[in-house]
């Protein structure tokens, strides 16, 4: 089954969707191994392992569809992915959209912020108004092959606005067509239930470590009125301490003789990446004399 159909199932079926954030294959790989049925691409993630760069804006479309087809081609579950603001105007967000769509990505997520944007739980944000983003949207559902292809809307009005021009907005973006509501960056749990209340369609939850929302658990979520929570750069920041710690050890010490219980095996590394699949490839395919 496709990835965009079994998200679309997911999406009709009970429980909580929790897709937790990657921003490359050896990851995604990983989060498919622990059972996930889904996981969400995370363009702040590509901009820190890409660029060494924050989420400002910087990363190009043509950067995070690499990264999409390489992730798509990892793994079999429905990729989530952070389509920032399109990448332009209507214009920017039809091309952006069939080029997701070509690298396999199931859902992409569009925000009404201007360019350039910026992390959701970073202060400084400017939006687009309220109809321009109705275009945008308008233009995304025209711009999808697949109808399966689903078309996820975040507003970052709260953090700008208040959380009543936020509501307002994500009514609008329902109505133009929206398959799931982003309400970004709520600040207290009476706020999230608010948001899940006043939409119909699916509404899309944002657990930041450390950021403007309340750290909740699935269950939590689900009975808030969540269908889908991401979790975008948990395993880069705990992979981030990990390696900061490891070099400073191998710094200190010359050995990683000490971390040896803190890492995968070689056998383990390569057995994760599919190393028996693809000797079985090459020993089919290998060059036999008659």
């Amino acid at each position: 089954m496709h990835q965009r159909k079994k998200l679309r199932e997911l999406l009709t079926k009970e429980g909580i969707i929790v897709a937790p954030g990657a921003a490359d294959a050896l990851v995604a790989k990983i989060i498919e191994k622990a059972g996930f049925q889904a996981l969400y691409l995370t363009g702040a993630g590509v901009s820190f392992t890409t660029l060494g760069l924050p989420d400002l804006g910087l990363l190009t479309m043509t950067e995070m569809v690499g990264r999409a087809e390489n992730i798509c081609s990892a793994v079999e579950i429905p990729v989530i992915a952070d389509g920032d603001n399109g990448y332009g105007n209507a214009l920017n967000v039809v091309r952006t959209v069939r080029a997701y769509e070509r690298a396999g990505v199931a859902a992409i997520q569009l925000e009404d912020q201007a360019f350039p944007k910026r992390c959701g739980h970073l202060a400084g944000k400017q939006l687009i108004s309220r109809q321009e983003m109705v275009g945008k949207i308008k233009a995304a559902l025209d711009a999808r092959a697949d109808d399966d292809f689903v078309v996820i809307v975040r507003t970052d009005a709260r953090a700008v606005n208040g959380l009543a021009d936020a509501l307002e907005r994500a009514k609008a973006y329902e109505e133009a067509g929206a398959d799931v509501i982003f309400v970004e960056a709520p600040e207290t749990v009476e706020e999230m239930r608010r948001i899940t209340s006043a939409v119909e369609v699916p509404t899309m939850a944002n657990m930041v470590e450390g950021g403007r929302t309340p750290l909740l658990s699935a269950r939590e979520l689900e009975q808030i009125g969540y269908k889908i929570v991401i979790f975008p750069n948990a395993a880069l920041r705990v992979i981030a301490r990990t390696v900061t710690e490891m070099m400073q050890v191998l710094y200190v010490t010359g050995t990683t003789r000490s971390l040896l219980d803190r890492m995968l095996t070689f056998e383990e590394i390569n057995e994760l990446v599919g190393i028996k699949e693809m000797r079985e490839l090459e020993e089919r395919y290998k060059v036999r004399e008659e």
